[in-house]
């Protein structure tokens, strides 16, 4: 269990993945990026992992789960999958651009 900060960088342990933590709940959760906790940018990942395959993570998109109390914006695109409590996190919505009339 992980207690997320807003502004927090992390990145896989198994693929390439890297997220910046947009918006972060206030209780802790069990953060996973290719089956493994994600460690900070600057730390060592574990030898010898291997991902679980999954969808993979898209550059640029933002996860969020339903309660959207959480968000992550994907800095490095990976092939693991981003879950939370065991739940796959969803690609949040783009907001529609204003109408300039």
């Amino acid at each position: 269990m992980t207690i997320l900060k807003t502004g927090s960088r992390l990145k896989s342990q198994v693929d390439d993945t890297q997220v910046v933590v947009v918006r972060a709940p206030a209780a802790d959760v069990d953060l996973r990026i290719g089956g493994y906790a994600p460690t900070a940018l600057a730390e060592t990942p574990e030898a010898g992992l291997v991902p679980i395959p999954g969808e993979g993570t898209l550059l640029g998109k933002r996860y969020a789960r339903k309660e959207n109390d959480l968000e992550l914006l994907v800095t490095k695109a990976g092939v693991g999958d981003l879950t939370v409590d065991g739940v796959l996190l969803h690609v949040k919505d783009s907001k529609p651009l204003p109408a300039s009339d």
